[in-house]
């Protein structure tokens, strides 16, 4: 039965930061548009690292699954252990944003139409 690692709590704190909520939402105007601007970025980012991942682990996959193979392929879980390291994608997304590394535009007005 595999258990999950305890974390201890220096370890959960590495990665939380605290954000300058105002300071983040005058960029943009709001926060929501703050937001939504960042959890798109967030979600292209994460689409792009969880396809990498499969495409590195299909090179491992083989017709015949047998258990030994399974606990010594270590090259792959040395790939996923670097794809867990990663930083979140809306620590990056968001650390994009505040350095004005995003661009976002708005829909023209005549574009919209009357699709909803």
């Amino acid at each position: 039965m595999l258990r999950p690692k305890k974390i201890s709590k220096r370890e959960s704190r590495a990665s939380i930061t605290t954000i300058d909520v105002p300071r983040v939402a005058e960029k943009a105007g709001n926060i929501y548009e703050v937001i939504n601007i960042v959890a798109k970025r967030a979600r292209f980012i994460s689409t792009v690292q969880k396809d990498e991942l499969q495409q590195k682990i299909a090179d491992f996959a083989t017709s015949s699954d047998n258990l030994e193979e399974i606990f010594e392929n270590r090259e792959q879980i040395e790939i996923s252990r670097h794809y867990e390291r990663l930083p979140k994608a809306t620590i990056v997304a968001l650390e994009e944003f505040m350095e004005d590394k995003l661009v976002w535009k708005y829909p023209d007005e005549d574009s919209k139409g009357d699709n909803w």
